[in-house]
């Protein structure tokens, strides 16, 4: 299918129960347009929050998401519905970068390097097939790593942002948890956003009441100011393009953030996967693509300054909840998204949000994406009772989410999530090599008996 020309499906303006669209249908222009503008505020709030927490400009951030979605849909010519937004997984990249005195170009560097990496990934994938990313990252690795990098972040809540307004912050986290959970339908796919709206609403009401707050801002130490500072939102214009930077490249930080290449192979892996069981079409020979445009898309956003991209679930949900699959209404999308980064007062509204509103956010959010790891090991069925899945997977998350170092050289050393991956992925290797044949009991996933992701044909087929 090319990226181009879409069926009207039907008379394009109603859909029977249970009807779907297709990725190479549409309907009426007026309702595409509706439909991405709708895809749009769904990833909103995960897509500026990520840059925010990151230290990058949010402004760029969204304009690359658009960017990076119609590269997307060009490399996987229109197959593939999917919104290409800010990624989660390197928040705590971000953190440990800065602790080591990197700034925004080391952290994009080191990011456009694991898109490189990403991509030669997508590349292996395409020609071997799916089963390839089975038989390196196992679910027990894949889980381990995913949980380990969202665990990873909770000293950044209970330590820069939670101490700016605890009240603030405990009150985001119930209403945020609260439509998560009580809401219905598209309301609660766009739970993260409500909950910024909220914490706004919240931080402005205690600031009229209360007056000033003396707390911690920004990680400093502590000073009278306004939770809602909203004199840089006066300040920016309404039309103009965002700060570009070029990125800057340090080996330390590089390795800090290669393990999360695990978490973003497994995202996109879903991603096709989801996408395959609803629209009925298997995607498993497009896989590879998939990994590799997500990469070319993460290189291009990075070399300008943005953050890396992945898959958004929060737009396959809109899919689920709407039945309409067409990447016309992605395409869309992706042009609101660029003609939101160029409203730099936009871009000023979502730099206020204030440290208590990010508090309760992150609490949540950051839990979430642990707990993806474990829903890795249900959804696989991995058994922990088995010591040779215990033991790498035990390590490996005692080191990552305690931040534990070790020092190879005076001005080198390993610590964290770099640490804890490569303790996960070289240990289980190693110790199934050298364990007795009832721990290996269960065939790989690249066996020809387990059929895994790729059931049919492979990409290079």
């Amino acid at each position: 299918m090319a990226a181009f020309g879409w069926k009207l499906h039907g008379d394009g303006k109603s859909l029977a129960p249970g009807e779907v669209v297709r990725p190479d249908e549409r309907l009426t222009w007026g309702r595409t347009t509706g439909l991405g503008a709708q895809h749009v505020v769904s990833m909103i709030g995960a897509c500026f929050v990520a840059p925010v927490l990151m230290g990058l400009d949010p402004n760029l951030a969204v304009m690359a998401s658009g960017v990076a979605t119609i590269l997307f849909l060009l490399i996987t010519r229109g197959r593939i519905p999917s919104y290409l937004g800010s990624s989660l997984s390197f928040i705590g990249v971000a953190a440990v970068i800065k602790t080591q005195g990197g700034d925004a170009a080391t952290l994009t560097g080191a990011l456009l390097v694991v898109g490189a990496v990403l991509f030669l990934c997508g590349a292996v994938v395409r020609a071997l097939g799916a089963r390839v990313i089975h038989t390196v990252l196992p679910p027990v690795v894949t889980g381990a790593v995913v949980m380990l990098i969202g665990f990873n972040l909770a000293p950044v809540t209970a330590g820069t942002y939670w101490p700016q307004d605890q009240w603030t912050a405990l009150l985001t986290m119930l209403f945020t948890g609260f439509a998560v959970v009580v809401l219905r339908g598209f309301w609660s796919r766009i739970a993260i956003f409500l909950g910024l709206a909220f914490g706004y609403l919240v931080s402005w009401l205690l600031d009229r009441v209360f007056g000033k707050i003396h707390s911690p801002a920004g990680g400093t130490e502590s000073v009278d100011h306004w939770r809602l500072d909203l004199s840089g939102v006066a300040d920016a214009h309404w039309v103009g393009l965002p700060t570009f930077h070029a990125p800057g490249f340090s080996l330390s930080a590089v390795l800090v953030a290669l393990p999360v290449v695990i978490a973003l192979i497994a995202e996109n892996a879903g991603h096709v996967k989801a996408v395959g069981e609803m629209t009925g079409d298997p995607l498993d020979d497009k896989l590879g693509t998939a990994i590799m445009a997500d990469g070319a898309a993460t290189m291009l956003s990075t070399s300008a300054g943005g953050p890396a991209t992945t898959t958004y679930a929060e737009n396959i949900g809109v899919m689920a909840a709407t039945r309409v699959y067409s990447t016309a209404a992605y395409w869309c999308a992706a042009g609101f998204a660029i003609l939101f980064g160029l409203c730099p007062k936009f871009g000023a509204v979502v730099a206020a949000i204030p440290g208590g509103v990010l508090g309760g956010i992150t609490v949540i959010l950051y839990g979430m994406i642990g707990l993806l790891g474990a829903q890795i090991w249900v959804r696989s069925r991995v058994d922990l009772s088995n010591p040779l899945h215990l033991v790498p997977v035990a390590a490996g998350l005692i080191v990552g989410i305690g931040d534990v170092s070790l020092s190879l050289t005076d001005n080198f050393r390993l610590s964290g999530i770099a640490l804890g991956t490569l303790i996960v992925v070289i240990g289980y290797h190693a110790l199934r090599a050298l364990a007795p044949a009832h721990m290996k009991q269960q065939p790989p996933l690249s066996a020809a008996d387990n059929p895994g992701y790729d059931r049919g044909r492979t990409e290079g087929s």
